[in-house]
């Protein structure tokens, strides 16, 4: 087992959500989330500790940053962020809390349909963009209004962004890896797992890059 390590979870409920605090439990990690419904966290870990609220009108976030190791936010609500930033929001609460808690980990994942800041999505992704994923527009812009933020003003925190092609639940596929180029449609199981990779490599900090499975 890796050295006992506190993770604080935002999106724990949702697909990948739920594999990556399983996978992290497993491990023998010690898991905070943050729950609109806790029920849908069934585990009876005593490493899991469930606080119900929401990111719209979180509660005070110092307490539950106390003795975390890292941050990790893979939230999405994209009839909400049709019309409001709700994830931009909220990041600028989270980041300064971690400044005064002293935690410097954070992970967030963004859809593979999110430009990293300062880059083009390539014509084929923002054709599926702009058609078939029309809908979820809203959570693009918000997506990349949360890049942006962490680019200009969080520097000196340790985060890094994966840029995931969640495709649907089922088996794993493979192993991501990171990439500059490649992107590929993955299993919440296997994005959970890369996720969790993720948080260790120093090399991924300060990076905003999708992932893809090994040749």
């Amino acid at each position: 087992m890796d050295t006992q390590k506190t993770y604080l979870v935002f999106g724990a409920t949702g697909h990948t959500g739920q594999h990556f605090t399983s996978l992290a439990l497993q491990n023998g990690h010690r898991v905070k989330a943050l729950a609109r419904t806790p029920g849908k966290l069934t585990s009876r870990n005593p490493n899991l500790e469930v606080h119900h609220g929401t990111i719209t009108d979180p509660p005070d976030l110092d307490p539950l940053l106390d003795g975390v190791d890292a941050v990790v936010s893979m939230l999405g609500d994209a009839q909400l962020q049709q019309t409001s930033p709700i994830n931009t929001a909220f990041i600028r609460k989270l980041i300064p809390a971690m400044r005064r808690t002293g935690v410097t980990r954070f992970l967030y994942q963004a859809g593979g349909l999110s430009a990293a800041p300062g880059t083009r999505l390539s014509p084929a992704l923002w054709t599926v963009r702009n058609t078939i994923a029309r809908s979820y527009i809203g959570q693009h812009q918000d997506n990349e209004a949360v890049m942006r933020y962490l680019t200009d003003d969080a520097m000196d925190i340790e985060w890094m962004v994966h840029r995931a092609g969640i495709g649907s639940d089922g088996p794993s596929k493979g192993v991501l890896e990171r990439s500059h180029k490649r992107m590929s449609i993955a299993t919440f199981l296997d994005c959970a797992s890369y996720n969790y990779r993720l948080l260790s490599d120093p090399t991924a900090i300060h990076t905003c890059d999708p992932s893809a499975y090994q040749n």
